[in-house]
């Protein structure tokens, strides 16, 4: 069975493409063509397609891709009844509940929790410093009162 699909020319990142029929069994690359029918770049989505051979390899069986079959269509050549129509799929997000723009704003205040957070830190720290000061005065006075016994 032919096939009428897009080959893959160009160079990385600059993709060309080749409209051609080809056996259905091959690859694109394989390089094994039964005719080209004309080309298709997708940057300038410049379109040029030999329109007699085209209607000719449909009218014989040959089953277009469902990229080939619009690019064809778009160029103005009548698909077979048995063509595969291509179809607009729909698109859908799987979790929208968790997009950014569907999450509840947050208000912003106008005076700024910054002055208290500084004052506070301060405030937290004193007796943490004091602790320590306190377990170093017990340990001092311990070796004193050894030494004593003795």
């Amino acid at each position: 069975m032919l096939a009428i699909r897009l080959q893959r020319t160009g160079r990385k990142g600059l993709a060309n493409y080749r409209l051609i029929v080809q056996d259905s069994s091959r690859t694109p690359t394989s390089g094994k063509v039964v005719a080209y029918l004309g080309h298709y770049n997708p940057h300038t989505k410049e379109l040029v397609v030999n329109k007699e051979k085209a209607e000719f390899y449909l009218k014989n069986g040959a089953q277009p891709s469902e990229r080939a079959a619009m690019l064809v269509k778009k160029e103005g050549v009548k698909l077979p009844s048995w063509v595969e129509k291509p179809t607009k799929h729909k698109r859908t997000t799987r979790n929208p509940e968790k997009l950014r723009k569907n999450q509840p704003k947050e208000e912003v205040t106008e005076e700024t929790p910054a002055e208290q957070v500084v004052d506070q830190a301060p405030a937290e720290e004193k007796p943490a410093e004091e602790a320590p000061a306190e377990k170093k005065d017990e340990k001092t006075e311990e070796p004193k009162e050894e030494p004593a016994k003795e």
